[in-house]
């Protein structure tokens, strides 16, 4: 099963110049604690964002050129999707903006932390009709003058 976790802005705002636009505390820590022990797939430009590989996960990146220090590289993201879409394990699509598009209609889970602000950005997460979901608030906060919501849609 694929799951999308990601934070974004009122604008659906995701990212600036290949780096995040929000770093919130709490929300770093869900993300380990949510993504440890699984597969984790990214493009490369957000692979290449990474300061270092994702400890304790195996970490895939969408690429039609092997990617140095990652797990595994997929060219073919089509049969990876018809491989994987059955499959019990939870695989996270942790970005960027196109993977998520490819991956939203196969997506079972959003875990997305939801930001009151709206940033400049110039990579945005898809839109999404939030009626065909479940909504779940998994958490609360605010850091920085800036509150946000943890929320889980589930299909």
């Amino acid at each position: 099963m694929f799951s999308i976790i990601a934070a974004i802005g009122k604008n659906n705002a995701l990212g600036k110049n290949n780096d995040l636009i929000f770093h919130i505390k709490e929300d770093m820590k869900f993300f380990r604690a949510t993504t440890v022990g699984h597969k984790v797939v990214m493009g490369r430009n957000t692979w290449q964002s990474l300061p270092k590989k994702l400890k304790g996960r195996e970490n895939i990146v969408v690429s039609s050129n092997k990617i140095k220090g990652a797990d595994k590289t997929i060219s073919n993201l089509e049969a990876f999707i018809k491989d994987n879409l059955d499959t019990p394990e939870e695989i996270f699509i942790i970005g960027g903006g196109s993977i998520y598009e490819q991956f939203l209609p196969y997506a079972k889970n959003l875990y997305l932390t939801e930001v009151n602000a709206s940033p400049e950005a110039d990579i945005f997460f898809p839109r999404f009709d939030k009626k065909h979901y479940h909504r779940k608030t998994l958490q609360t906060g605010e850091q920085y003058d800036l509150t946000y919501k943890i929320i889980k849609y589930s299909k």
